[in-house]
């Protein structure tokens, strides 16, 4: 199927409304997008139009962002694009909206940490218990005083 995809950097201009839906989490926020030009005449930066959209996240997307992001802040954001039209008490209302398949903070203007977020599920019980890596077995050389004076080797894990 044929999307449009862009990829949008502005500022957070509202703040995300989390919302638990019968089919996952989703979370919206209007994000600001303003073109900057060189005005040779003023010789200086100025602001152009700015467009509005409205960003879309849902399931672990939506959680993260509603933990993440407040009004005012650089994001950019990548997503499929729906352009809508609709006619309200008389008047034809046209809307974009980004359907957001990544966001993050925009490097450019600070700095951010990446923290990852917990599983919601968890992890079904062994049949076995975990062996104790720690503990040399009985009667090898590493037991007792040993393993203290020669301390464990990097193990190469491929």
């Amino acid at each position: 199927m044929n999307e449009t995809m862009v990829c949008a950097v502005g500022r957070v201009a509202t703040q995300p409304v989390y919302r638990e839906m019968a089919s996952g989490p989703s979370a919206r926020f209007r994000m600001a997008v303003t073109a900057r030009y060189w005005d040779r005449e003023k010789n200086t930066w100025t602001d152009g139009h700015t467009n509005f959209f409205t960003v879309w996240a849902n399931r672990q997307l939506a959680t993260n962002t509603a933990a993440s992001l407040t009004v005012g802040e650089p994001v950019i954001v990548q997503g499929r694009l729906k352009v809508r039209t609709d006619v309200r008490e008389g008047q034809s209302w046209t809307s974009a909206d980004i359907d957001a398949v990544a966001i993050g903070h925009d490097l450019a203007w600070g700095t951010s940490a990446f923290r990852r977020a917990g599983k919601a599920e968890t992890a079904p019980a062994s049949a076995q218990p975990e062996p104790n890596w720690e503990t040399a077995p009985e009667g090898s050389a590493e037991s007792g005083d040993a393993r203290a004076q020669h301390p464990p080797e990097a193990a190469l894990l491929t």
